[in-house]
């Protein structure tokens, strides 16, 4: 080696090992970043993306655990989103709303299934919320006028929930001539699509998945339901109606 290539290569060496330790710091940061952006966002390539929530895992320690929340979230959530994307770029299907996706004919089970987990669970996690809320006099009406009263709606809500056998859902829904009906549907079907037995817009859906409140209650889902039923946001439920 002369003396010309000696020296080059030692100034590229020392060089090296002066930016070596920034350059490792930086795509340390970079990886971590990535990493908390897989809890709040679905694959960039992706139709959709995981909405971020408006609350902390900890948002409702006496009914929902922490530990539910971030698991229920950032796993089962992100997963049918992630797999949602996967099954709608292999069926070839895009620019289309979550709505019009379910409400399509012949649905391969894979949309079905992650599609229904997606939308299932954006609309889960909107309408609760930490402060509480009130029925408005209006909704209260409603609720009078399509179920008898009040306490009659809520009861209907929780017994149908407790009654579904294995995984599903409960739901407030409003149909085309805007009545309102309490249904249950099984795994992650909802009432957009139309293999369910009455269509409608779903405004509230309570999840009855063992995954959803099982740490906390075990099998007592009925717990979990009474106590789930005071951390709805009614505002958001009435602004979903027509």
């Amino acid at each position: 080696m002369n003396k010309r290539k000696f020296l080059k290569q030692t100034m590229l060496t020392s060089a090296g090992m002066c930016i070596a330790p920034s350059v490792l710091l930086s795509a340390c940061k970079s990886d971590s970043k990535k990493e908390e952006q897989m809890e709040t966002t679905s694959n960039t390539t992706g139709m959709f993306e995981l909405p971020k929530l408006s609350y902390g895992y900890n948002a409702f320690p006496e009914t929902i655990d922490p530990l539910t929340m971030e698991i229920h979230y950032s796993k089962h959530h992100k997963g049918y989103t992630d797999k949602l994307n996967t099954a709608l770029k292999e069926a070839n299907i895009s620019e289309k709303t979550i709505e019009e996706v379910l409400r399509m004919d012949n649905l391969p089970s894979a949309i079905r299934n992650n599609g229904g987990g997606y939308f299932n669970h954006n609309l889960y996690w909107d309408i609760l919320t930490p402060e509480g809320s009130k029925m408005s006099t209006r909704f209260k009406n409603i609720i009078s006028n399509n179920f008898g009263s009040k306490e009659a709606f809520l009861n209907q809500l929780s017994d149908i929930g407790a009654k579904r056998f294995g995984s599903g859902w409960a739901w407030v829904i409003q149909d085309k001539d805007k009545k309102l009906h309490i249904v249950s549907t099984p795994n992650q079907d909802n009432p957009l699509m139309k293999v369910t037995e009455i269509n409608g817009i779903p405004i509230l859906g309570i999840d009855v998945w063992e995954h959803a409140y099982y740490l906390k209650y075990q099998n007592r889902r009925v717990d979990y339901l009474q106590e789930i039923l005071q951390i709805i946001n009614w505002n958001k439920v009435e602004a979903r109606m027509l």
